[in-house]
């Protein structure tokens, strides 16, 4: 039995999506949400429906019951992600779950000087839980989804340009349904216990790129302004973004700038089985409707 935390979530449901569209057995898939009216769609899909709430950690122990392998989606809930996920990991190993495949994040710097240190410290912890639990584990060293590029562009970005303090760095970022389709993959798959993956595209790109590109989709040139980190969580918490998300925009930036998302290996194409989806490819489709 194979469940998906974060089932009503963009990864977690791409994840069972491809489950079934892979033609693994409905009844072998489970879905944990925190409530049954939050599970009513996935189980019109045939799927079975797990209560459980990160920050119950008894509900977490009855959900991961019979459970053999465990997508464990990390949770979006910066301040408190890092209890709830070891609360998940504790959970899993009381209930003898035998395999968990964890969604995690590129990286090179894991001290407290990274400019993510506040994403990146709740995944670090629960990577050292998963591996010191004895459970089999995967680890998924996702890197950036292609997916962040519109929350970080806006949706004005034809009128004002790309604005994100970046510099000239570089990054390799991946679609988030092909991160899913990956997790898929391994779930129905053999020989990956133990295993760290990294999760990247096979293209690195700057956003002076992604610019140009959008200028292309534009027929007109879109113009890339790379700002101070201070005059850019100005700009976007007096736009009414919160704090701590204008400070991990930003802190994005500065890992990007300083080459923290360029991998030095990559796993994708192996897993995915195919090239994974390119910038210029996901811009195209998303903005090529508007």
């Amino acid at each position: 039995m194979i469940l998906v935390t974060g089932a009503n979530g963009h990864f977690g449901s791409a994840a069972i999506n491809f489950l079934i569209e892979k033609g693994y057995n409905k009844a072998d898939i489970a879905a944990m949400v925190r409530s049954e009216e939050k599970g009513q769609e996935l189980k019109a899909k045939g799927i079975n429906i797990r209560i459980g709430d990160y920050d119950n950690y008894d509900s977490l122990v009855a959900a991961f019951q019979g459970i053999d392998k465990l997508l464990l989606v990390s949770g979006t809930d910066l301040q408190n992600r890092t209890q709830q996920q070891l609360n998940a990991v504790k959970a899993a190993k009381q209930a003898g779950v035998k395999h968990i495949i964890y969604t995690s994040f590129e990286r090179k710097n894991e001290t407290d000087s990274s400019p993510i240190a506040m994403l990146g410290s709740s995944h670090v912890q629960t990577e050292v839980a998963i591996k010191q639990s004895g459970i089999a584990y995967t680890i998924l060293r996702n890197n950036l989804y292609l997916d962040f590029l519109p929350m970080v562009l806006g949706e004005k970005v034809f009128e004002t340009g790309v604005f994100y303090p970046a510099g000239n760095g570089r990054f390799t970022p991946a679609a988030r349904t092909d991160m899913a389709e990956i997790a898929a993959n391994i779930l129905t798959g053999k020989g990956h216990e133990n295993k760290d993956y990294y999760i990247s595209g096979t293209e690195s790109i700057s956003f002076a790129e992604v610019a140009a590109e959008l200028s292309t989709i534009a027929g007109k040139e879109i113009a890339y302004i790379s700002p101070d980190t201070t005059t850019y969580i100005g700009a976007l918490t007096g736009a009414g973004v919160p704090e701590i998300y204008a400070g991990l925009f930003a802190g994005f930036a500065q890992a990007i700038e300083q080459g923290e998302l360029l991998p030095a290996t990559n796993d994708t194409e192996k897993l995915l089985g195919r090239k994974p989806e390119t910038m210029k490819e996901y811009l195209t489709k998303l903005y090529s409707k508007n």
